[in-house]
């Protein structure tokens, strides 16, 4: 019934390439043919689907309204940096046969899609933290929460309402960090490679990207 209202907004085009995103790494390649989002404006995965633009959290949203169509719910969770050193990265989550996987929209080549083969959200997250960096070449991925089930915003249309997604957005800026890294690994970190920099850069808007304050 909720997908039934979700597809109302959407024009026979739309309700047809939705219904073509039969997995995981057919939701991906969409976004992956997405525009990246540099506004500070949040879009819900109608339109999403209608303007072909989004960030992180509208990309992770769509994903998880498309992961929901062919039976999965609809989680997502957000991988931390501490604050003003690099931008936050939303993912949808996946479990498929005990083991997790990604779908997410993002700026940098190496935030995206992971293959369902985590044996935990830990391992999943910890997958990405290489790749995740900010403008300086530091490696900046620190913390992430516990998944949010986005059933519990229903009331709000997050999959057809910009509202909707504001709110989701507030709720996972409250969430408890689950700390991956401790202080003392932090001041060992060396910097990001010139070659793993440049592959990750790869058809990056520039205009999206994080500035650090320090």
């Amino acid at each position: 019934m909720l997908l039934g209202k979700f597809e109302d907004y959407l024009d026979q085009p739309q309700r047809e390439l939705f219904a073509r995103l039969n997995s995981p790494a057919q939701i991906q390649a969409f976004l992956d043919e997405t525009l990246y989002s540099a506004e500070d404006a949040n879009r819900c995965p109608v339109r999403v689907l209608q303007e072909r633009v989004a960030h992180c959290l509208d990309g992770a949203l769509f994903a998880a309204a498309a992961l929901r169509r062919i039976g999965y719910p609809p989680l997502i969770i957000d991988m931390l940096p501490d604050p003003g050193q690099d931008d936050d990265h939303v993912l949808a989550i996946y479990r498929r046969e005990g083991f997790w996987g990604a779908v997410a929209k993002s700026n940098f080549v190496g935030l995206r899609f992971r293959e369902a083969i985590y044996r935990s959200l830990r391992e999943l997250v910890l997958s990405y933290f290489e790749d995740f960096y900010n403008v300086n070449g530091e490696k900046t991925l620190q913390s992430y929460t516990r998944p949010l089930n986005l059933e519990r915003y229903d009331r709000v249309g997050w999959m057809w309402r910009d509202e909707g997604v504001d709110i989701i957005e507030q709720r996972l800026g409250k969430l408890k960090r689950i700390e991956l890294v401790s202080q003392a690994m932090v001041s060992h970190f060396v910097m990001v490679d010139k070659l793993s920099y440049k592959a990750g850069m790869l058809g990056v808007n520039e205009a999206g990207l994080y500035q650090p304050r320090r």
